[in-house]
């Protein structure tokens, strides 16, 4: 594992004196005020330490929902660092997926035992704000330079971070799904290995095209696209090529899982199927990356939080280009935010909060990225030497960011669990033949409206 550079932050901030003879302005007595309650806040947790000769340990529960180790990557920063700040030890707790933290998480706050922060979904932000679970991290932002670390984030991966103007969730893991492709099956097949399918149209020729059914051990679809886990995420993607169209509004109170357009993007993702291009039945999250790596699958979408498992164990040339387009490109963003917890003190908040701040520097970003395939969350992360040296050297890592320009929100709503639960069991039964395209949806948009109709 690459060792992270350590980064030693300022211990204290320097107050500007006025000229001599000349009065403050007030700008100046406001930044200076703010300047001093950030330090005093910063200076609580250490001065508390040395005051009891106690270590303030925080607790983190984190997931891990694609291959490479990041779970491993977590554990060495949490060490790192308390290495460079003695009087605070981040614990990290790996909780399973996405779905298995949101449910350790909430239930560990129902139970009294909530956890000072978590990485979690960033479309969990409704369902948190329902249980009056998560703090604000405008209010820990009071001076300028907290501010301004603060506006750094892409807007885009903003989308599932903020309700209104208020920000909840602070963008860490964030992806958006990309297509990788095999330049060798793709010269096999006669394809050009640098014209990756830009349309749904040449897409379904292409996969055709790659596959080979012939029972022999090179035997391959043409494309996986999985379909259990994040189903609702692969949907989003054929319907924000429809112009922008999205499966939900913005203030997670309703869907649209029976629009024509919702039909016609899962329709279209049903049909590389029954041409025999794309496995029968449920495609699974957790193999596809290893059909591609193994070469059993010859095109496949996916995560670019996987970009880097499949860089190091990838035997053969592939590429990755953004999705193809239909009306438009599209794909929804992803992956997780950190969040800090009510139901603690001040002090763990406010020690939190640094340590977040902390993991989200732009050399630690930009390194993050390049050790899994996440996006760096930062623009500013792009312009560090690291990321230009690396960008410079596999081109491929800037594909998810440049599809930011293309990107929108993922599907989050109140009481996510259930309503996601609605259209990924509605994919479910269209893709193993147990329900028509529409009347599948049909029922997924009742089921839904029913749950949302307590948050209208």
């Amino acid at each position: 594992m690459k060792k992270f550079v350590c980064f030693l932050l300022a211990g204290a901030m320097t107050l500007s004196l006025a000229a001599c003879g000349q009065a403050e302005s007030s700008a100046q007595k406001t930044e200076n005020a703010q300047s001093i309650e950030s330090t005093q806040a910063k200076e609580t947790t250490a001065q508390t330490a040395e005051s009891t000769g106690e270590v303030l340990e925080l607790t983190m529960y984190f997931p891990v929902s694609v291959g490479g180790g990041p779970d491993a990557l977590i554990d060495a920063l949490c060490e790192q660092y308390h290495e460079e700040n003695p009087d605070v030890k981040v614990n990290p707790v790996y909780a399973g997926s996405y779905a298995d933290t949101r449910t350790k998480v909430q239930a560990a706050i129902k139970a009294g035992n909530t956890p000072d922060m978590a990485i979690m979904f960033s479309i969990d932000l409704y369902s948190l704000l329902a249980m009056d679970a998560i703090a604000d991290m405008d209010s820990f932002c009071v001076t300028e330079e907290d501010k301004e670390w603060l506006n750094g984030f892409y807007e885009g991966f903003m989308m599932n971070s903020r309700n209104g103007d208020t920000t909840y969730g602070i963008p860490w893991q964030r992806s958006t799904i990309v297509l990788y492709y095999n330049k060798e099956a793709f010269a096999q097949a006669g394809l050009d290995p640098e014209q990756p399918p830009q349309t749904w149209d040449e897409l379904k020729e292409y996969a055709l095209k790659l596959t080979v059914n012939d029972g022999s051990q090179t035997a391959r679809y043409g494309i996986e696209i999985p379909s259990d886990g994040y189903a609702y995420w692969m949907l989003q993607t054929f319907c924000t090529q429809q112009s922008g169209f999205n499966l939900m509004n913005d203030t997670g109170t309703e869907v649209y899982y029976n629009d024509e357009r919702t039909a016609k993007g899962l329709s279209f993702w049903k049909s590389l199927a029954e041409n025999g291009s794309m496995p029968e039945g449920i495609v699974a999250w957790a193999t596809t990356p290893s059909d591609f790596i193994e070469g059993k699958t010859a095109m496949m979408y996916h995560t670019t939080g996987n970009l880097t498992n499949v860089k190091n164990n990838a035997t053969f040339d592939f590429g990755v280009a953004m999705l193809p387009a239909n009306e438009t490109f599209g794909s929804p963003t992803g992956g997780g935010n950190f969040y800090i917890f009510k139901g603690v003190s001040e002090e763990r908040q406010q020690a939190a909060f640094e340590f977040i701040k902390w993991m989200t520097d732009d050399e630690r970003v930009a390194q993050w990225s390049i050790d899994t395939g996440y996006v760096a969350t930062r623009p500013s992360a792009y312009e560090t030497e690291r990321m230009k040296a690396y960008a410079e050297d596999f081109p491929y890592c800037l594909v998810a960011r440049d599809q930011l320009e293309y990107g929108y929100a993922e599907l989050s709503t109140y009481n996510q669990a259930e309503v996601q639960k609605a259209i990924d069991d509605a994919i479910s039964y269209v893709m193993t033949d147990q329900a028509d395209v529409e009347s599948a949806l049909e029922t997924a948009q009742q089921t839904a409206t029913n749950i949302l109709k307590a948050y209208q």
